[in-house]
This record gives C-alpha cells, structure tokens and sequence, in this order.
C-alpha cells in the first residue's frame, strides 16, 4: 500500500481508503458479519482510512457502531472520518439539516461513543447548512480540536468560497466531494482552491456507485432500496451512452491485464498525490481488487485514451436536479 499526506496538518492516510456507507444503506441489503470481515482484510492490505458517518444507517449510529466493532483491535493503527450535519429528528431521515453549534457537539460525543473511540480522528461538516454561517461551524471544530476529542476538520460536498471561508477559521485537511470518470465537476473550480490552500481531496463514489466496475444492470433490476434504480445514470440513453464508454474502458483495462475498476482508481490516484479515493464495498475480494489498483502505472497514452472515451464524465446527473443546490454551495 501507499500513502499519501492530506491537507498541511499532518494527516497521512493509505492512498486507498474503505467507504463504509454500502454496509449499512443505499446498496440494498447487507450483512454485518461479511463487511466486518471486510473492514479487518483492509486493514491486513494496508488500507488504515476508512470513512462512516452518523447518516449512513438510518440515522441510527448503526454504520459507525459496525466500524467501531470492527476495528476495535487496532484503533490507534487507523484513520476514522465521520461526519455531522443533518437533524435526525426529522422525517424522513436526511430531510432536513442541522449544523448549529450544539448539535455538533452532540454528533461528537455520540460519533466517539459508537466508535468506541477518545477521538474522530477527520471529522467532517457532510453537507452545508445555509441557516449556519461556516465559520461558526469551523469554530467549533476548532475547538473540539483544541479539546483533543477532533485530530483534524474536513468539509464535504461544498463549493470554493465556502471552502476559503471555513479554512480561514481552522485548517481544512481535506474536502470529500464525489468524483471518478464519471463525475468530474471538481476539477474546473474546486480542486485549483484546494491546491491553492493545501487541502487533500478524498472522493467518493470513485467507482460511480459501481458502474465503472463492470458489474452493471439497468436501473429497473436493482432493489427498491438500492439508490441505482434512480440514479439518472443507469436510465434510458444516459444507460447506453455509459455502459458503451465503461466497455472501452474494459477494453483498454484487458490490454493493461487488469480489471475496468482497478483502470478506474488508478486514473483517480494519477489525477495527484492529494487524492485519496475511498471505493466501497462489502466483499473482501473486491477489496483486494480494489488495493491493487495503487500498484498500476497509467501511461501518458492509456491516461489520454481514458480521456478519449470519457472526456467530459458520464451521462445523467449525480442527483436529482432539485438536491445538487445542496452539494455545490459556493
């Protein structure tokens, strides 16, 4: 495994990390006893970052708690990302959010207790809250930093000005945003700003929620609770159009000797050593495809061929149209 350093505070993480969300939510259904053996075979790979939230599980605590469990016998060996942000309390869960001062320390305490940990070791704002200026919200990270129970502060799907608004408050060590192949709005106005201010980027979904794996079927054949029967990306032409660039991609991965996912990650992992893609999954076999990706090397050729195939993302937007406001707060 590699590492790479995230932001200028001093956080290194393996250059791969593990996205805990699929264990609990949105995938359809899930067992705890694989994904914790999951969790435990990163670990045995080198993977030492693995990313949760107080969201992912219904908002029940449910995901950090089997991430705790998990990683109970090398916590001090590991990097925990949680993040806050969302009122609870509200139906249905994720509807409404909550970034107000108090409610941060109370995400905190209960994100250290399910994780059966002193300290978060990034912890992230998950989305912005417009009722919360961001430096109110980067004040009192700073100060659970202070208290030693945060090591380091992160933001999550929020745009450049809000990013040098928090920053200047206290240190942002990283920002997740989701980008891949198929989504690449970082990288016109956000990825320069955190360049600028020497902020790591963590992306999620690097995969594009699996599509870039080659394990993919059209929208209607997945669960109702799974996320990809509406993802815009898996419908009608937008489906043709992605399944057509992912088998070139398959093309070109077959000529490397390697797999269209680990092709994937290794573009992501090329894009710069600030960037440190966290791919889910349940399976310990992906996990192992998934950390060989650090060891492929992408020619200056195979990097424009990508570029070729998929020069502007995916078809179909991320989200539906009424939530990306949400994600793209300047």
């Amino acid at each position: 495994m590699q590492y790479r350093n995230l932001g200028s505070q001093g956080l290194r993480v393996s250059a791969l990390g593990l996205g805990t969300m699929g264990m609990s939510m949105a995938y359809g259904a899930s067992n705890n006893d694989e994904s914790t053996a999951t969790i435990r075979r990163a670990r045995e790979v080198g993977v030492d970052f693995f990313d949760t939230a107080e969201l992912y599980g219904a908002g029940t605590g449910s995901n950090e708690i089997l991430l705790g469990e998990a990683v109970k016998g090398f916590r001090d060996e590991v990097v925990l990302a949680t993040k806050f942000g969302f009122d609870l309390t509200a139906e249905p869960i994720g509807s409404a959010l909550n970034s107000r001062p108090e409610n941060i320390r109370k995400v905190a305490e209960n994100s250290l207790r399910h994780l059966r940990s002193d300290h978060i070791d990034l912890f992230y704002q998950h989305i912005s809250d417009p009722s919360i200026p961001v430096e109110e919200v980067a004040g009192v990270v700073g100060e659970l930093i202070t208290e030693g129970k945060v090591k380091y502060f992160g933001l999550s799907n929020v745009g450049p000005q809000y990013i040098r608004r928090a920053h200047a408050v206290t240190p942002v060590s990283a920002l997740q945003y989701e980008y891949s192949l198929f989504e690449r709005e970082v990288e016109a106005k956000i990825l320069p700003v955190l360049r600028e201010l020497g902020i790591g980027l963590v992306p999620y979904s690097p995969l594009g929620r699996g599509f870039l794996t080659g394990q993919v079927k059209p929208a209607g054949e997945y669960p109702a609770d799974d996320m990809r029967r509406w993802d815009e990306r898996w419908q009608g032409e937008n489906y043709t159009y992605n399944l057509r660039a992912t088998e070139q991609l398959r093309t070109l991965a077959d000529t490397k000797g390697i797999t269209t996912a680990q092709l994937a990650l290794a573009w992501l992992l090329a894009q710069g050593e600030d960037v440190a893609p966290i791919p889910g999954t349940r399976s310990t076999k992906r996990l192992e495809e998934n950390a060989d990706a650090v060891d492929v090397q992408l020619s200056a050729a195979d990097l424009a061929r990508i570029t070729e195939i998929l020069p502007h993302g995916s078809a179909g937007s991320r989200y539906p149209a009424a939530a990306l406001p949400s994600f793209t707060t300047d």
